[in-house]
Parts: C-alpha cells; sequence; structure tokens
C-alpha cells in the first residue's frame, strides 16, 4: 500500500487539492494522509492590523490567533469528514514547524505528495510558480502531484518523453504509483528538433517499455522547439488531462525538463501536473 500524502494550508483550505487526493486514493491502493502546515510564523493578519492608538494590541492578537486556530481546525475538521464520506484509509497530521521545511522533511518518508500549484504558505498571492512550490520541487524526495484550483476528474495522462533517463524515471514513477489510472486515454508525446525525423529516441527500447505498462498508448512525435510545441499541445487539451513530466532541478538535468520549461507548464497551462526527478 502506498503512502499518499495531501500537503494544505489550513487557512487558505485548497478544496481541489482535497477532492483530487481523495479520487485518486479510491483508484489505487493508498493510505492518504493530510498534512496541514501549521506553521506558528504564519497568520491570516498582516502585523499593522494590530496597531493601535497604545501600540499593538495584545487583545486583538490574541482574537486573531483563536480565529485562526478555529479555521486551522475546520480545515482539517472538514477533510476527515470528506474522507469518512468516500470510505478511504486516511490520517491526519499538523505540523506546527516552518511549512518548507515540515513538508519536505515528510516527503522524505512519502510515496507520492499531492499539492495545489498555487499554494505560497503565507497570507500573500505570487505568480506561478510561487516561491514554495519552487522550492518545494527542487528539494522535494518523493514524486510531486501539482494541482489546480478547481477539480476535474482525471479522463486522460500525458506522458512527455525526450529520451532522457529523467523523463523515463517519470513515466516509471506514474506507472508505479498510480496505477489506477491505467485504464484512461494515455498519450506520449515527444519533440525533436526542426531538423531531425519523427522517430522517437531510442524507440525499439521506449515501445518496448510501453507496451508493458501502456500498451493503448497514443504516440505524437513534434518537430520544433519543446518550450513551445509541448506548451502549445497542452493548452488543447481538457481539463482533465493528467501532465507526467521529468526533472525539476536548479539546473538542468534533462534537455527539456529543466526549471525553465517546467515553469512555462506552471504558469500557461492549468493541468494537474505529476513531477519526478531522478537524483542519481
Amino acid at each position: 500500500m502506498n503512502k499518499i500524502i495531501a500537503a494544505f494550508d489550513g487557512l487558505k483550505y485548497a478544496a481541489a487539492t482535497r477532492d483530487y487526493s481523495i479520487a485518486l486514493v479510491k483508484r489505487s491502493n493508498a493510505h492518504l494522509f493530510g498534512v496541514f502546515l501549521d506553521d506558528p510564523t504564519y497568520t491570516s493578519y498582516k502585523i499593522y492590523e494590530l496597531v493601535a492608538d497604545e501600540g499593538v494590541s495584545e487583545e486583538k492578537m490574541n482574537q486573531l490567533d483563536a480565529k485562526d486556530k478555529t479555521t486551522r481546525a475546520d480545515a482539517a475538521k472538514d477533510f476527515e469528514q470528506h474522507c469518512q464520506k468516500a470510505a478511504i484509509e486516511y490520517s491526519i497530521h499538523h505540523d506546527h514547524q516552518v511549512a518548507i521545511q515540515d513538508l519536505k522533511h515528510e516527503s522524505v518518508y512519502a510515496d507520492l505528495l499531492l499539492i495545489g500549484a498555487s499554494e505560497t504558505v503565507t497570507h500573500y498571492e505570487e505568480k506561478l510558480p510561487t516561491r514554495f512550490i519552487r522550492d518545494l520541487l527542487a528539494d522535494a524526495q518523493c514524486p510531486v502531484l501539482l494541482l489546480p484550483d478547481q477539480f476535474t476528474p482525471i479522463e486522460k495522462v500525458v506522458l512527455l518523453y525526450d529520451g532522457e533517463p529523467s523523463s523515463v524515471h517519470a513515466i516509471k514513477m506514474f506507472s508505479y504509483l498510480l496505477r489506477g489510472l491505467g485504464d484512461v486515454d494515455t498519450s506520449l508525446v515527444s519533440v525533436n528538433p526542426p531538423e531531425s525525423n519523427l522517430h522517437l529516441k531510442d524507440s525499439k527500447l521506449m515501445k518496448e517499455y510501453m507496451k508493458q505498462h501502456f500498451p493503448d498508448v497514443q504516440t505524437s512525435v513534434f518537430k520544433g522547439l519543446p518550450e513551445i510545441e509541448i506548451v502549445e499541445y497542452l493548452k488543447t487539451q481538457p481539463a482533465s488531462t493528467l501532465v507526467v513530466l521529468g526533472a525539476y532541478r536548479r539546473g538542468a538535468v534533462s534537455r527539456w525538463f529543466h526549471e525553465s520549461l517546467a515553469d512555462t507548464i506552471m504558469k500557461e497551462v492549468h493541468l494537474p501536473l505529476f513531477i519526478a526527478h531522478n537524483k542519481s
């Protein structure tokens, strides 16, 4: 049984992450852990809201802290109620240290981490990818599934392949962890340089592998620049599509899936993104 963790900011509770995580666990042999990032350095209010004529109001701070505590408790209760209704195996963790460090530590002992792509774990909004997500993806110790703000049941999977070990590793991790999605339409997409042919790199070996894990896969090979062709292709896909891509690191690991392309996909394509990188 796999251990899937879903991370939540209890002050800005992501119902879509809840719904995606429950739907995936119902289709998989997995136990769901709701990880609530109750970072004590993070509040829903800003410090200037506490300033009164006599200075910082301790009474108002206590009131706002109590409100935050209730909001976080209500979020965890909602998660628990939905898990019970879905009749899945679940547990809840409340992490009370610095959120990003707690979540990285949790990822060491998880098979898969689910989190909203727009999470900041601050009271500020940021453009995608947020600083929190960039930091998490660079150092996560398990594959990460980034989720949009609106839930749509997954009915299609797109596997991005560039012939490099990191993209194959991501496809492997997806096939191992989310076998429950094996019955949905699956496409393998690759992009070759403009001057090359339309053959997959390592075609024979890749076709052998796909036959064992995704026997009904549809393969598409384009010519051009990956950062253009891939994004344009994904823009044509329905909201029910999940995308699998390779390495996300500080620096290029794969010919395609270096930081800039992954960032571009996050900015321009609001689809679930399964990201795994091979640290060897």
